[in-house]
């Protein structure tokens, strides 16, 4: 489980300058809106913004989870092939982080419809002058379509448990808080060395190797 969290955890930091072209204008969007006020206040606000986006992660990963495990159980399958199923993700990202295959832009379109139904309520909690309120935004923000955070659900659905499902979704949006939380210029350090092209390599070659692990034992364990 450990390697998969830590998995989970560099295709958020790595794969966040998605996050930061698709969220980060609402990101700086939101904190404007947000009451400037001393003793740390405004630092608690944008924190509890980013703790309702990962609740709504951990949520759908624990449903997905708790899903594949019990479709697989009721259809009498081995649970390998949900294993097989989350090295053949995971390879999948590999391939996105290293900006080799962009296929997973197109999984965005699948959330478009959900999201049509929360942005009315997440209005609805603008300004962002309370800690409620920041919370709750969080909570709706977690909906917005991403192929990176759909895909990884998909690896959740193949995490064959409820509580697994849930850690790899919180371990991948832990990964993606500092491209949303830095702001000036230590966040344009964090995107420069980001999209260095050797950095985003040597990641994305350490999740293919650990991709490729996964699915020569799913298929030694099935075959053999």
């Amino acid at each position: 489980m450990i390697p998969d969290l830590l998995a989970a955890l560099l295709i958020g930091l790595i794969g966040s300058s998605h996050c930061l072209v698709m969220c980060g204008g609402i990101a700086a969007a939101l904190q404007l809106s947000m009451p400037k006020q001393r003793n740390g206040y405004n630092w608690q606000l944008p924190l509890l913004l980013s703790l309702g986006r990962l609740t709504t992660y951990s949520l759908f990963g624990a449903a997905v989870g708790y899903f594949g495990a019990s479709a697989m159980q009721l259809a009498g399958t081995s649970l390998l092939w949900l294993r097989l199923l989350a090295g053949i993700l995971l390879l999948m990202m590999a391939l996105y982080i290293s900006r080799l295959w962009f296929g997973l832009i197109h999984l965005e379109k699948l959330g478009q419809k959900l999201w049509r139904h929360v942005q009315p309520i997440a209005k609805k909690l603008l300004p962002l002058n309370s800690r409620r309120k920041a919370y709750a935004y969080g909570l709706c923000w977690g909906a917005l379509p991403c192929g990176l955070v759909y895909s990884t659900l998909g690896w959740s659905l193949a995490s064959g448990s409820l509580l697994q499902g849930a850690a790899i979704m919180f371990s991948f949006g832990v990964g993606t808080l500092p491209a949303i939380l830095l702001t000036g210029s230590a966040a344009g350090l964090l995107i420069k060395l980001k999209n260095t092209l050797m950095l985003r390599y040597i990641t994305a070659a350490m999740l293919a190797i650990y991709a490729s692990y996964t699915i020569w034992l799913a298929i030694r364990r099935l075959v053999f």
